[in-house]
């Protein structure tokens, strides 16, 4: 019998890696499973393995598994995948930083037009909290697999440098802090970490920076998408975010969103049960 530790795993990018039961276990743990059923899900996957299995598989079967105990454990463990499903335009993800910005403690204003020195400019997000002022640009990508290069923090910097400018003539700009942002849910390559950070800006994506990444924040804010829910389909998702809602935390605010897309009553108070259990709230 092939050990676990000898298995070779397929990634999105085709490179092959060996399987570690450590790494399986923390992103299993990260979707607040008890570990009387992490223990379960590991040794019947461990059961599974094969050499050349995709992490695609991998995680097709430790989600089906969750989702049989506990979907809202199965909802976080998906956080990953649900992210990409916030497409196929990249307004819900723009949102969707917005939120966690504001979470955080910031004025936002999404989606807005900024006057630069030389030109106006389309702004995913505007933040602004004491006396810092944020220019953030979201990169959003549908599949995995694709990483920002150098060519996007190079891009962004010019033109962070043209609003910046116009920014710093306004009356009691002078002595704010100004930076641009990137927000990617993917990964950014070592060029435009080495770029980014030379140039001043900040990136954030998934597992980047060590403190701050877009994971973590997730974390720490609890504001999961809406796209995590297990108990509504693909197509009845694409309706809400069609109506610009993005957060499990909208539905639990709004139940009458779900009447509104045509979902049938009979199904709201399971939808409602599982917004709510991964909110961390009560359904009343």
């Amino acid at each position: 019998m092939v050990r676990a530790k000898n298995i070779l795993i397929t990634k999105a990018s085709g490179k092959s890696v060996p399987f570690h039961e450590d790494k399986f276990r923390r992103s299993l743990s990260r979707s607040g499973a008890p570990n009387d059923l992490i223990d379960s899900v590991v040794n019947k996957i461990k059961a599974e393995l094969k050499d050349g299995m995709t992490t695609k598989e991998l995680y097709k079967s430790a989600f089906n598994l969750l989702r049989k105990s506990s979907r809202p454990s199965a909802a976080r463990y998906k956080l990953k995948k649900a992210i990409y499903e916030l497409g196929p335009s990249g307004f819900p993800f723009e949102k969707y930083i917005g939120a966690i910005l504001a979470y955080e403690g910031f004025d936002t204003k999404v989606g807005v037009i900024v006057r630069g020195k030389c030109v106006n400019h389309e702004v995913d997000v505007v933040a602004e909290k004491d006396d810092q002022h944020f220019m953030v640009e979201c990169k959003f990508h549908h599949k995995q697999g694709i990483n920002c290069n150098v060519k996007i923090p190079l891009y962004i910097k010019s033109r962070f440098l043209d609003v910046q400018e116009q920014w710093q003539k306004r009356k009691g700009h002078e002595t704010k802090f100004h930076q641009g942002w990137i927000f990617t849910n993917t990964r950014f390559t070592t060029d435009a970490i080495k770029f980014g950070n030379c140039a001043g800006l900040q990136l954030v994506g998934w597992n980047y920076p060590k403190d701050g990444s877009l994971n973590q924040r997730i974390d720490e804010s609890g504001l999961h998408p809406l796209t995590c829910l297990t108990t509504i389909s693909i197509a009845e998702k694409q309706k809400l975010l069609n109506e610009n809602v993005v957060l499990c935390m909208e539905l639990c605010d709004k139940p009458n969103l779900l009447k509104t897309v045509g979902i049938d009553e009979t199904r709201h108070n399971k939808i409602l049960n599982e917004a709510h259990e991964l909110c961390g709230m009560k359904n009343e």
